[in-house]
Parts: structure tokens; C-alpha cells; sequence
């Protein structure tokens, strides 16, 4: 049995902070109230409002200046994909657009892959492949697949295709449960992505291409469905 998180009052305030920061009632460049005021409005010490501060700050939320006093920060403007997966948590409508890079990254490394894959990397996706179909319950299944994306981003042999293959499933992390429909069969699951494993392997950039945007697309469109996102 998992043990459920204790949450504490700094949590619970930075929870409520993010909140109010995500949905605006704190616009983007806006300066938060003086802390004392800030700290009696929430029933909270300063001390424990600092915490969550600095957690929020940490996050890229807000960044505070000495003398002058905490900023929202303009994170759609000036963040980074690691703010992603906060952003899911606050609002599922994010996976929309995180698909969406999702298929058009996905769609290059493939083909990238195709060229560059060395002997060794196509025997590895190859393996990675049978795991999909071996694999037992959704979850393995899932986490299978997500290992074959893995391996064609390093078969391209560009770190950064690597990095954002991690970024775009970080982002999705906090939803995985939610998005396990394409792979609650092992079976049907090796078929849809064995396509782009072969056409990497055969060194067919244009095969696995369009093998690769098929997969996503479809995979894309079932869990979109089953969490009712248009």
C-alpha cells in the first residue's frame, strides 16, 4: 500500500500561491503585496511564507529583488519546458499543445534516427521493441514504449533530441495514469510502433517518418479521447 503524502502548511500555501499565480488573480509583472501583509492575509509566520516563496521562486513562478519586493514572473515569456509538467498538473489543456511538439519532434527523430542509427542502437530499439509486446498490465506496457522513444532520440546522435524527448515525457508525468489507453494491449501496442523500429532499422528516413507521425497521431488521438480533450 503507498503512503500518502503528509502535506504541511508550507505546501499547502505554495499549492495555493501557484494557483492564484496560474490563474491570474496575480498577473504577470504585478508585485505581491508586502510580506507581513501577505503573511496576516493567509493566516501564516513570514517564515513560513519565505519557504513557500522560495519554492515558488524555484519553480520560476516569481523572483524577488532585495529592497524591492516579490514579481510574478512572466513565465510564458521568459520560462522554460521544465515549468511543463506544474502546468499539466494545473490544467490537463496543456497535453494539447505538449502533443502537438510531441508529434512534430517525434516525426524528426525518427528520421534522423533512420540516418544516423548505428548497427548496435537498431539491435538495441529492436530489443526494446519485444519488451512493448512482453510487457504485462498498461503501466509496463506505457513505460516499455516510452524506453523505444528514448532509444531513437540517442540513435540520432544529437543530446538534444535526447533532452527534449525527456522534457516532453516529464511534462506528461503527472498525467501518465490517465493516459494509458494506447497500451493497455501488449500486442496491439508492439504493432503500432514496430513500423518506425523497422524503417530505422532498414535506414528508411522517409519510412520512418511518416511511420513515426502515424504512431503519434494515432496514440496522440486515444489518449486525447480518454481524457475528453478535444
Amino acid at each position: 500500500m503507498e503512503t500518502l503524502p503528509r502535506e504541511t502548511i508550507v505546501d499547502v500555501l505554495e499549492n495555493k500561491l501557484r494557483e492564484e499565480i496560474l490563474t491570474g488573480s496575480h498577473p504577470a509583472g504585478s508585485y505581491l503585496p508586502p510580506e507581513r501583509e501577505l503573511a496576516e492575509g493567509y493566516g501564516v509566520t513570514r517564515t513560513t511564507l519565505k519557504h513557500a516563496f522560495g519554492r515558488l521562486v524555484q519553480s520560476g513562478l516569481l523572483e524577488t529583488r532585495h529592497g524591492v519586493g516579490t514579481r510574478v514572473r512572466d513565465f510564458v515569456r521568459l520560462g522554460g519546458a521544465d515549468l511543463l509538467p506544474m502546468l499539466v498538473r494545473h490544467s490537463p489543456e496543456w497535453l494539447g499543445e505538449i502533443f502537438e511538439v510531441r508529434r512534430s519532434v517525434g516525426a524528426l527523430i525518427a528520421e534522423r534516427a533512420a540516418v544516423k542509427a548505428t548497427a548496435r542502437q537498431r539491435e538495441e530499439l529492436r530489443g526494446l521493441l519485444a519488451a512493448v509486446g512482453q510487457a504485462e498490465g498498461g503501466g509496463d506496457v506505457q513505460l516499455a514504449d516510452i524506453e523505444v522513444h528514448r532509444a531513437l532520440a540517442r540513435a540520432t546522435g544529437n543530446r538534444v533530441y535526447t533532452l527534449l524527448t525527456n522534457t516532453l515525457f516529464n511534462a506528461y508525468v503527472p498525467m501518465r495514469a490517465h493516459l494509458v489507453g494506447p497500451f493497455l494491449d501488449p500486442d496491439v501496442a508492439h504493432a503500432r510502433l514496430a513500423p518506425v523500429v523497422s524503417a530505422v532499422g532498414e535506414g528508411d528516413a522517409k519510412g520512418a517518418r511518416e511511420a513515426a507521425d502515424a504512431y503519434l497521431a494515432a496514440t496522440e488521438r486515444i489518449m486525447l479521447d480518454g481524457l475528453g480533450i478535444a
